[in-house]
């Protein structure tokens, strides 16, 4: 298994983008190096033995390549968790907060079954509040999400506290602080 800190030197980090004052994780430069990028995903796989599901689901827009590589490493069916107004049939809807205003996520109504077990794969955990929602969407529909991972952590912003109160099993390949 490969440790945080490879990981962590494979992340570019863009200092005060998209405003000043935001240290930005670029998850782009994991994509372009394969053999990384393929580490990262054994990771995934590796820690998914520990917590057995039946779907991967991953948010818009960059976890999609991550939920899609693992799915496709594991044979699972993969659903897309999108924004508001981006899928073409029936939806189930949840709204969460962002820091100025509201933001919602949507899911297939036929997303999952009552029983089936869901992983939420994501890019990075921030706040936590997307990941929350798209946990709360497969909730509805009976289905029970046993995790959520992320590339990244970052820590000061609470989110990981956030879903592991919630009781979502939380896992990410490394950590960043904002000094960092």
């Amino acid at each position: 298994m490969c440790s945080p800190d490879y990981f962590k030197k494979i992340f570019r980090t863009v200092r005060d983008w998209p405003k000043p004052g935001i240290n930005f994780r670029d998850i782009t430069t994991l994509f372009h190096d394969p053999v990384a990028f393929s580490r990262a995903i054994d990771v995934f796989a590796e820690e998914s033995d520990k917590r057995p599901f039946d779907i991967v689901a991953a948010v818009d827009a960059r976890g999609f390549t991550i939920g899609g590589a693992l799915a496709y490493r594991l044979r699972k069916p993969f659903v897309l968790v999108r924004k508001k107004g981006k899928l073409p049939f029936k939806t189930i809807s949840e709204s969460y907060q962002l820091e100025y205003g509201t933001a919602a996520v949507e899911i297939h109504v036929d997303a999952c079954k009552p029983g089936d077990r869901v992983l939420i794969v994501d890019d990075l955990i921030a706040t936590g509040g997307t990941l929350l929602a798209a946990a709360k969407l497969f909730q509805q529909l009976g289905g029970e999400v046993v995790g959520v991972a992320a590339l990244i952590d970052l820590v000061e912003l609470g989110g990981s506290k956030k879903l592991r109160d919630a009781g979502l099993n939380v896992f990410t390949l490394c950590e960043f602080t904002e000094s960092e």
